[in-house]
């Protein structure tokens, strides 16, 4: 059975804006998450699953059902607030979603077979989409998942800083701790983080996550157990948000899964910021005439 691609579609773009998921930057409007499954479908996953919120549910059938009819197989969740479907009775107010890893829940009833995770809006080139499926293919058992593994310096806006998860990883190249730095910025040649005031350099090729997951549905109860737990600690907290690299570091910490760091060499590139989207297009476009991809995506 081919693996599934899991597309995080459901969050706002609040620095960006507008709905940066479906916003277009291809030659002919295609959206980022167009070149994913592009790659996806060439690298071998047999079907892709949008965790969207309900409301949106038409606008992307009628972006995406055509282009991807007879090409892979599709799928729509949604992520919502009800606490009862996890066993939760008590009301918790909410000023924003749970988070990433509140959201992957979603699709617990329909995926069946190794998955991974990707955000809608950030491009990651076909060389992390053929490793993850080898991965999922050939490695990934119920204690053994991935992520992969990009450059920080390869990872960068050239309009304000970015938050990243910086991977510490042991000599065979799993993952040891995952550290979120939510103040990393380009100065003058060289990369730093800012924390309490502080300044800290960090070297181009420090390998950092950009939310691409590869798992097995085990992972699902291993996630929904955490879930409850956090959800119930963080009552009072209206903003608190249940992020996927917190499953990771449980995972790890308590020795019930290991995770493979892929490393990959591409360029990464997203919209955090609406100044982003030029750089993005121009990314593309010459991705488009160094052959990487066809200037009509779907229509070849």
């Amino acid at each position: 059975m081919k693996p599934t691609l899991l597309i995080l579609a459901a969050g706002m773009a609040s620095r960006y804006g507008s709905m940066k998921q479906i916003d277009g930057f291809g030659p002919n409007g295609e959206t980022i998450i167009d070149y994913s499954i592009y790659d996806a479908i060439k690298a071998g996953f047999g079907k892709v699953v949008f965790i969207i919120k309900e409301e949106f549910v038409d606008n992307f059938k009628a972006i995406f059902e055509p282009k991807l009819t007879g090409k892979i197989e599709t799928d729509y969740v949604f992520q919502n607030f009800d606490l009862k479907q996890f066993g939760i009775e008590e009301e918790i107010y909410r000023e924003k979603p749970w988070g990433t890893a509140h959201a992957i829940l979603s699709a617990r009833k329909v995926i069946k077979e190794p998955f991974c995770v990707i955000n809608a809006d950030d491009y990651y080139g076909f060389d992390a989409f053929k490793k993850m499926v080898d991965f999922l293919n050939n490695e990934a058992t119920d204690s053994n998942y991935s992520i992969v593994g990009y450059q920080i310096g390869k990872t960068l806006s050239d309009f304000g800083s970015v938050s990243r998860g910086v991977c510490k990883t042991n000599a065979a190249g799993y993952l040891e701790e995952i550290t979120e730095r939510t103040q990393v910025y380009k100065k003058g040649d060289g990369i730093v983080y800012e924390e309490n005031g502080v300044e800290y350099p960090l070297e181009f090729n420090t390998p950092v996550s950009m939310n691409f997951w590869g798992f097995t549905p085990a992972v699902f109860k291993l996630t929904e157990d955490l879930f409850k737990v956090f959800a119930l600690e963080n009552k009072d907290k209206p903003k608190a948000e249940f992020f996927i690299p917190l499953i990771g570091e449980n995972l790890v910490k308590t020795n019930t899964a290991s995770f493979k760091v892929i490393p990959t060499d591409n360029q990464w590139f997203g919209v955090t910021y609406k100044e982003d989207k030029p750089f993005v297009q121009n990314s593309i476009d010459q991705l488009v005439k160094d052959g990487t991809y066809p200037e009509n995506l779907w229509n070849n």
